[in-house]
């Protein structure tokens, strides 16, 4: 048996593709304690998710948290589910699509989009798969975390390298680390608060809730928590806010250990018991809804902050399929994809050199 994976099959003259890999954390099949049992255990024995001792930690993830967790965490991924599956896929899947679409306006040269998940399906090995099958010899990985974090992009980057550690014809490959200080992205999350303002007015408070990471991470040199901070200070600057109408915060505490704070569920207990008369809350980490936001923010968050004597609760919607973030991640995409697609490329000359190469292969006796 073959260490490495099949190869696509290749015939001299193949029309060579760019390939973009969308890259996302991933979600369950279903909503189900059956699905979320092996989502949580591939999810949770990620050394870049927890960085507890192996052992001790899998006695911990075995023994305690696979038994209780899966039934809670499927409870909750049923409150957002939808007709067409995981938010948090459905939208990852209509971005690809409209990636794709975008990028035909801006590029003759031939290239391919798909999407690939951290953890569940689709994989990023199967979206490296369908890339190479469509001739790709060269792949721009395109994680959709804004913020760069050892436990998000690098966990994505690192199932990439895991797939190449068994692929024997590598396509060359392009990463994007981040985009938290983007003018496009930022410009994006600016319009999209403003419009929501603009139907629904402005409130006292705006809150920017991103996804939290052990306070030990950003000790040990993770970059995450300035990153957020930076993409809060830019949003602010964007929408002409002073310090008083905006806070910074973190959700998606695990744990007893100490993470990054302040925490929001504190900020919203305390904000409820000031009467604050109304927050809104956007949660600029996530390109795409899915349960930490559709769940732990838009339904705990207010039932936290009004139960505490809070007036209105709003939460903006992530960008999802935005058309202005459709064009923010094409200027990202192409800032990245520079020297590998071109505006100028001729399909019919391009048909001609890869007959020629073909030819030029079978008159060399080459086997295929």
């Amino acid at each position: 048996m073959s260490f490495y994976n099949p190869e696509p099959k290749h015939e001299h003259g193949d029309q060579l593709k760019v390939g973009i890999l969308l890259a996302n954390l991933g979600t369950p099949d279903a909503p189900t304690t059956k699905a979320l049992r092996p989502y949580l255990r591939q999810f949770l024995s990620d050394t870049r998710i927890v960085e507890i001792p192996r052992l001790i930690w899998w006695l911990i993830l075995n023994c305690i948290i696979l038994v209780i967790r899966p039934k809670k965490s499927a409870e909750k991924y049923a409150s957002v589910w939808t007709k067409e599956g995981s938010p948090l896929l459905v939208h990852a899947q209509r971005q690809a699509q409209l990636l794709r679409g975008f990028l035909s306006q801006k590029i003759n040269s031939p290239y391919a989009v798909e999407l690939g998940m951290t953890y569940g399906n689709p994989s990023i090995q199967s979206a490296i798969d369908k890339l190479k099958a469509q001739h790709c010899d060269r792949i721009l990985v395109f994680p959709l975390y804004p913020q760069y974090a050892a436990s998000s992009t690098a966990s994505a980057l690192d199932a990439v390298w895991r797939t190449l550690l068994k692929t024997r014809n590598m396509p060359a490959i392009r990463t994007i680390k981040h985009y938290h200080d983007h003018p496009a992205y930022i410009a994006t999350l600016a319009q999209s608060v403003r419009d929501h303002w603009r139907i629904n007015g402005k409130p006292s408070k705006l809150i920017m809730s991103f996804h939290g990471v052990p306070k030990a991470h950003l000790i040990n040199g993770d970059p995450y928590h300035c990153e957020c901070h930076k993409t809060g200070r830019l949003l602010a600057e964007a929408l002409e806010l002073n310090k008083d109408e905006y806070l910074v915060t973190f959700q998606s505490r695990f744990g007893k250990q100490e993470w990054l704070k302040p925490y929001l569920t504190n900020t919203l207990e305390a904000l409820g018991k000031t009467k604050t008369a109304r927050v809104d809350i956007i949660c600029p980490g996530f390109s795409s809804d899915c349960l930490e936001t559709l769940e732990e923010i838009a339904m705990e968050g207010k039932h936290l902050f009004q139960s505490n004597g809070g007036g209105e609760y709003h939460y903006i919607p992530a960008l999802n399929e935005n058309e202005a973030w459709i064009h923010a991640m094409t200027t990202i995409a192409l800032e990245n994809l520079q020297g590998w697609v071109s505006t100028e490329w001729d399909s019919p000359q391009a048909k001609k050199d890869t007959e020629m190469t073909k030819l030029r292969a079978q008159s060399m006796g080459a086997l295929q």
